[in-house]
């Protein structure tokens, strides 16, 4: 029953940030931003990604139940920008990812506030712009400090962070920089989350890489209605 309550407090503040995110109840810093560049010539003006915004009425019977299951009902729509959107190109892809994804978000040892770390710092690594857009703000909402979420975005070094958060932020910098993660590093991350644990840090970072990846494959631009909060590097 516990573990039930667990998964449905998680739901409900998801549930929440996406809401507030959505309807730009942030503050007036966090005023919707129109790019002021003009889309290149590939880019599709629904979905703003080289992919053309799919409709549900365009897929076989096995997309639309993913598609369904995405969307959050038959009677429901999918965002047209974001990686969900891209993944429906494929729909055993898409079904996969969202399985992850959501075991992670609701159900993993990892709680919201670090989770939100670590997704800042695979965003970050890839300069990932849309995928930063709504996770500094989520990341807000979780009740990480500013000057966290600015060493990331800055590539700054850790000092004056509170400890859980350096060894958050230098065992993704090392993965994605190194290609590695030294024996002392390992042992403070196991120390900190568990053995399990620290396989799903690693998770999260690896799922939101796969995210950025895709983004940017597809080049996801920002819509009028989404800030640009990350600068570049």
């Amino acid at each position: 029953m516990a573990c039930e309550s667990g998964g449905m407090v998680r739901s409900i503040f998801w549930l929440a940030v996406i809401a507030s995110f959505t309807q730009g109840v942030y503050g007036q810093s966090e005023a919707p931003r129109t790019e002021s560049t003009a889309l290149p010539k590939d880019i599709d003006p629904q979905s703003f990604s080289r992919l053309p915004d799919l409709k549900r009425s365009d897929m076989d019977a096995d997309g639309k139940r993913v598609y369904d299951m995405l969307a959050g009902g038959p009677d429901k729509t999918v965002t047209p920008t974001g990686p969900v959107a891209i993944s429906l190109y494929s729909p055993k892809v898409a079904e996969a990812i969202q399985m992850l994804n959501q075991y992670l978000r609701f159900h993993g040892l990892l709680n919201h506030r670090d989770s939100e770390v670590a997704i800042l710092v695979a965003a970050r690594e890839f300069d990932q712009k849309y995928e930063w857009s709504g996770h500094e703000l989520a990341a807000r909402a979780a009740g990480v400090p500013q000057p966290v979420i600015d060493a990331i975005k800055y590539s700054k070094d850790t000092t004056g962070l509170a400890e859980k958060d350096t060894l958050i932020i230098d065992f993704g910098r090392q993965l994605f920089h190194q290609h590695k993660l030294d024996s002392d590093l390992y042992a403070k991350a196991v120390a900190t989350f568990g053995q399990q644990g620290t396989l799903e840090l690693a998770t999260v970072m690896g799922d939101y890489a796969m995210a950025a990846v895709m983004l940017t494959a597809v080049d996801q631009h920002l819509p009028p209605d989404r800030q640009q909060l990350l600068p570049p590097k």
